[in-house]
């Protein structure tokens, strides 16, 4: 009965790794597909935390990623997105300078 509770934590414990990699490289890929919509170069990506609610105080599992990108190279800003499961839930991208010869 011990060696059944262990396989079965260790297999509930992989299985949330492995989801929460799927995740990352999800969100990963939704900030590099709206930063090249927007014209702008993401600079890093990194997972941040993990919250029970979301920015309109709905309840609900989210993890954050936090992501710096650039206009024109020289500078940098810092964004969010906020995934629920597998899903981008919200992006905040900041205002910013406007890459060269972009108009929206």
């Amino acid at each position: 009965m011990e060696n059944l509770l262990g396989i079965l934590l260790v297999a509930i414990i992989a299985f949330l790794f492995w989801q929460q990699r799927r995740q990352t490289e999800l969100a990963q890929y939704f900030i590099e597909q709206r930063c090249k919509n927007m014209g702008l170069q993401l600079l890093s990506f990194a997972r941040g935390k993990h919250k029970l609610k979301d920015h309109h105080g709905e309840w609900g599992w989210r993890t954050v990623f936090i992501f710096e990108f650039s206009a024109d190279g020289h500078d940098a800003y810092q964004g969010y997105l906020e995934m629920k499961r597998l899903r981008a839930s919200h992006f905040f991208i900041p205002p910013h300078r406007l890459p060269e010869g972009e108009e929206y």
